[in-house]
């Protein structure tokens, strides 16, 4: 089994790039290239998907078991040539100051995966070897098989970098990007843009990868890629071939927004819905007129923000909304789609634009993030996806906030070292509409699967 993380010795030393360029050399070379992204993430993915045709699939280890992610991983690796794993944030961070809590390098430990650092060689010399050396000694069971350099100011500056990891780190140093801002990826608030925003990017895509094959050791990360079969006693058929949970998905139909302005879900959750009998119909609140006839409506995030005043002004398809939430058809949302669901949004500039009313309450932009980070909601009422009192793990990403006196369905609850150290209410269920900030993966609890399709009559 070919497969190799590409981890950073924090965030925004380029691993993303990188990761990118790497798919796309080997996609060139005529490999077929199995996409995985560590955590929650949602805009990498796309570009994962935009490179290499495939659905990236996240290895979350917050929502997901050792068993749950070596089954994602093995059964989306299968017949494919090399599987490359894009990390999040640097090596070892993770949840509190816990090394191996889902970090990257919890997960590269749970898939026997080799380690490529990822590190910022700006203004640096023989130094960046101490960096190397703490990362590969922190963890000596973390495989660190190689380094690449990334902002790497001339021959002479690289030379440099290279003995002296390679002298006092024994690890191999690939290759290095050089200063380049041809090759940066246009962000916004949440991240990068989505790929569907960026205009130019094959064209970026295609210079990263060129200047890539030029200064980095590929067929040597392609060697070093080889690695340990992983194995998985996840039993998902046991839950996909119930003959209950059969009989609850066949014949049904699921409205899922998916356009620019919500496109944020995990695709395991729509294969898995897909597997028991659900049909999937994707349909656009920005362009669409109405909703499709559907027995369930999904919302997704996504950036409802950014195209507050288009969303707005397609009244017929917030009209189409509002009419399925009266009639009670089941609708969940998440994050974006709570922000939609609400009588109106606010945008960071105090602009104020007409949404959906479905919930009673605004969402409000602010400058900063107002929650990050994993959680863990306890439903306070039986609602849509869970029982009265029952937990769910999941994650929230956001900058908005959503005013309302509507009394919340669930106390949220952020964990560290098995110790509460935050706690709020959140999330809205009215008149069979569930909506939080919450993004969620269904394998951390098969049985939301079934209350939803439950709750269509």
């Amino acid at each position: 089994m070919k497969k190799i993380v590409i981890a950073g010795s924090k965030s925004g030393v380029g691993k993303t790039s990188i990761s990118l360029g790497l798919m796309k050399i080997l996609i060139r070379r005529g490999k077929l290239v199995q996409p995985f992204k560590v955590g929650p993430d949602y805009i990498d993915p796309m570009y994962h998907r935009f490179i290499t045709g495939e659905y990236s699939k996240n290895l979350d280890s917050y929502m997901l078991d050792d068993e749950q992610i070596k089954f994602v991983f093995k059964n989306a690796s299968m017949n494919k040539d090399i599987s490359l794993i894009e990390g999040v944030m640097g090596l070892y961070d993770g949840v509190g100051t816990s090394i191996n809590k889902c970090s990257t390098s919890s997960i590269s430990k749970i898939l026997k995966a080799p380690v490529i650092l990822v590190i910022d060689g700006k203004s640096m010399g023989a130094s960046a070897a101490a960096m190397v050396l703490g990362y590969k000694l922190l963890d000596k069971d973390v495989d660190i098989v190689g380094v690449i350099v990334n902002n790497v100011n001339s021959e002479r500056h690289y030379k440099i970098l290279k003995e002296s990891i390679e002298k006092y780190c024994a690890i191999e140093v690939l290759g290095y990007l050089p200063n380049n801002k041809d090759i940066e990826l246009p962000s916004r608030h949440l991240g990068l843009l989505p790929n569907d925003e960026v205009n130019d990017l094959e064209t970026r895509i295609e210079r990263l990868a060129d200047m890539m094959e030029s200064y980095v050791d590929i067929d040597r990360i392609i060697e070093l890629s080889e690695s340990e079969m992983i194995n998985s006693s996840f039993e998902l058929n046991m839950f996909i071939e119930d003959p209950e949970v059969i009989e609850l998905g066949r014949g049904k139909k699921i409205a899922m927004a998916y356009d620019k302005a919500f496109n944020f879900y995990y695709s395991d959750n729509i294969d898995l819905l897909e597997k028991i009998g659900v049909e999937i119909i994707r349909f656009s609140p920005l362009e669409d007129k109405k909703l499709p006839e559907a027995d369930l409506i999904y919302f997704g995030g996504g950036f409802p923000e950014v195209f507050a005043k288009e969303l707005e002004n397609n009244i017929e398809m917030r009209k189409s909304i509002k009419k399925a939430h009266d009639k009670k058809i089941p609708i969940y949302a998440e994050c974006g789609g709570l922000m939609y669901l609400g009588e109106y949004l606010v945008d960071i500039h105090g602009n104020k634009y007409e949404m959906v009313g479905a919930l009673s309450g605004y969402s409000q932009m602010t400058d900063s993030l107002k929650r990050f980070g994993y959680c863990v909601a306890v439903s306070k009422n039986d609602n849509l996806i869970s029982y009265k009192g029952q937990e769910i793990c999941g994650h929230e990403f956001h900058h908005s906030v959503f005013h309302s006196d509507t009394d919340t369905a669930f106390t949220f609850k952020k964990i560290d070292n098995d110790k509460v150290i935050d706690e709020w209410e959140g999330g809205y269920y009215v008149n069979n509409t569930l909506a939080t900030y919450q993004h969620i993966h269904f394998y951390n609890n098969l049985s939301i699967v079934c209350y939803l399709l439950s709750n269509v009559k």
